[in-house]
């Protein structure tokens, strides 16, 4: 199962905490390709495009965070917005392999 939880703080996006596996064949398995290529679309945007600088950025195996400053600009939450609703549309398609939610921090 994979477990994406975006970050909010009074309301405003402000990152992702991505976890786990979808549970299909390594390499083959579509809904982690499709979370996997959105997270690292959205997180190159923001930081190689935009040039933001995240206050907490890693990514390993089964895992990726990418959390921002409040001073982050619009640009970064409409990104992250997108996001949101990408994997939001996956979690409907694939209920059984994603979960989607909000951690207020």
């Amino acid at each position: 199962m994979i477990r994406a939880g975006f970050l909010t703080h009074t309301g405003s996006l402000l990152g992702f905490h991505i976890t786990g596996h979808a549970g299909g064949e390594a390499g083959t398995d579509i809904v982690c390709a499709a979370v996997s290529s959105a997270a690292y679309l959205v997180a190159n945007t923001i930081t190689e495009v935009m040039g933001a600088v995240p206050r907490e950025l890693e990514a390993s195996e089964g895992d990726m965070l990418l959390r921002l400053s409040p001073e982050d600009g619009p640009g970064c939450r409409a990104a992250l917005l997108g996001l949101k609703l990408h994997l939001e549309g996956l979690e409907e398609q694939y209920p059984e392999d994603i979960r989607v939610s909000s951690i207020e921090i």
